[in-house]
């Protein structure tokens, strides 16, 4: 069962398209796999809309409201063309698009089928792919881990996102399974460690920090993931 999920303040800005796309999107490919959030997010768009359509009309609109009779006319004399018109739009299917890393085979999430990836670049038993999305500092990737791997114990400099997409994984704090949505930032340390192997997508916005022991010389890895 999911036990981590995006924030009310993250689902509220993903209703009202004001997450940036990285987020936006792992927000997608988390309500996708997520019943409760789908329900949440149910309940918003119809709180928005609620308020979208009850707006009383301002000072300004009903001063003009005689001058634009005429072109509500028009409007309406549109619409009935548009809806008369018997042509039929074409909707395409989203076909299933499956990646294949170390001998694994994944099926990718709805929202990334249409979005290109580069190949993956493998340190060990990590490999990465980096989403093609021009998003500033935010840097957003699949993020692989053979079985027995792990990440050793960090801390992020900005903030990181995970996304289990497949396999599972475990930390200092729980273990994780397809659907969970981790949100950790300068105030976490964990060192992520999987037994059968795991596949993420995540949302990065500087590099990783290595803090402990032999570990400090991986810093500069921490760019890898970044």
């Amino acid at each position: 069962m999911i036990k981590h999920h995006p924030s009310e303040t993250l689902l509220t800005e993903y209703c009202s398209a004001s997450l940036s796309p990285s987020l936006s999107l792992a927000v997608s490919i988390h309500v996708d796999m997520c019943p409760v959030c789908q329900a949440k997010v149910a309940k918003i768009e119809a709180s928005n809309a609620d308020e979208l359509f009850s707006e009383q009309p301002t000072q300004f609109e009903k001063s003009h409201n005689e001058q634009s009779e005429s072109f509500e006319e028009f409007e309406l004399n549109l619409l009935d063309m548009i809806t008369s018109d018997n042509s039929i739009d074409e909707v395409y299917e989203v076909a299933p698009v499956s990646i294949k890393v170390n001998e694994h085979k994944y099926q990718l999430p709805r929202a990334l089928t249409r979005i290109s990836h580069s190949k993956f670049t493998q340190v060990g038993k990590l490999a990465r792919s980096r989403i093609a999305l021009d998003d500033g500092a935010l840097r957003s990737s699949l993020l692989h881990i053979d079985a027995g791997g792990e990440i050793p114990e960090h801390t992020h400099t900005g903030f990181e996102v995970t996304l289990l997409l497949d396999g599972e994984f475990s930390d200092e704090e729980d273990s994780y399974v397809p659907g969970d949505f981790i949100w950790q930032d300068g105030s976490h340390q964990h060192t992520p460690l999987t037994k059968d192997g795991c596949l993420c997508f995540t949302v990065v916005s500087s590099a990783l920090h290595f803090n402990k022991g032999f570990s400090k010389l991986l810093n500069p890895i921490g760019n890898l993931i970044y």
